[in-house]
């Protein structure tokens, strides 16, 4: 995949974290940027950069992770996602790499296609970020195996006519029955969108959900000085 890409933050000083951010079908890196606006002064330690998908999609300079089609079926999406996330999984790793941040001081955040191609990297490579936002996001086949080395916020309008809120409740439900760590925020008479709330939900969580696997160890072990938990 071809690093193109905008540049959102970068810290004088070497980065302590790493925000990835991925753009819906149609849009571009350029306005999903503007997203990344609202987590840049809360983190100002964090290099926040916005990708752009790898296929051209709609009026230029629109791009996609994959093209959407009506009527996918789970299984129809899944291969359509499972055909373009090695590329994905190398984008994020490049960037750990570039910014000498490791998946432990890593988030991805994504809206619609963005989302699901955040979780579905995830999915496919355990590990590969500590914290997930999903804004109107879904899995195309459910998880069958969680890790709780990921923390994945599930950010959701209630009125979403384009994905379902259900499909949120269902990636939720079946994140708990894998031992995976997640959460669910549904957003009152919101659509598919991203409005205050939704990014009040999402900056409070990376300043303030503390992890799960801390509590796994009993709190015996503290937050990594890189971890997202340490984003304040």
């Amino acid at each position: 995949m071809k690093h193109q890409h905008v540049v959102v933050q970068s810290p004088a000083l070497s980065a302590k974290q790493l925000l990835l951010l991925f753009h819906t079908a149609g849009d571009n890196p350029v306005s999903m940027a503007e997203i990344g606006r609202w987590f840049a002064p809360v983190f100002p330690e964090a290099l926040v950069v916005s990708l752009s998908g790898p296929l051209a999609c709609g009026p230029a300079p629109g791009r996609a992770w994959y093209i959407p089609a009506n009527e996918l079926d789970e299984q129809t999406l899944q291969d359509k996602i499972d055909a373009v996330i090695p590329g994905v999984v190398d984008e994020v790793q490049y960037w750990q790499r570039e910014s000498g941040v490791d998946a432990g001081a890593t988030a991805l955040i994504g809206f619609s296609q963005g989302a699901t191609i955040a979780l579905e990297a995830i999915k496919a490579r355990p590990g590969l970020a500590s914290r997930v936002i999903s804004f109107s996001g879904r899995f195309a086949l459910l998880p069958e195996h969680a890790t709780r080395d990921t923390t994945i916020h599930l950010i959701h309008g209630e009125y979403d006519d384009v994905v379902e809120v259900r499909t949120a409740q269902r990636g939720y439900v079946a994140l708990l029955d894998a031992g995976g760590d997640v959460t669910l925020d549904i957003v009152d008479e919101l659509g598919h969108a991203i409005d205050d709330r939704s990014m009040k939900f999402a900056l409070d969580h990376l300043r303030y959900t503390i992890p799960r696997r801390y509590f796994d160890d009993a709190l015996s072990v503290s937050p990594g000085k890189g971890d997202i938990i340490g984003l304040r």
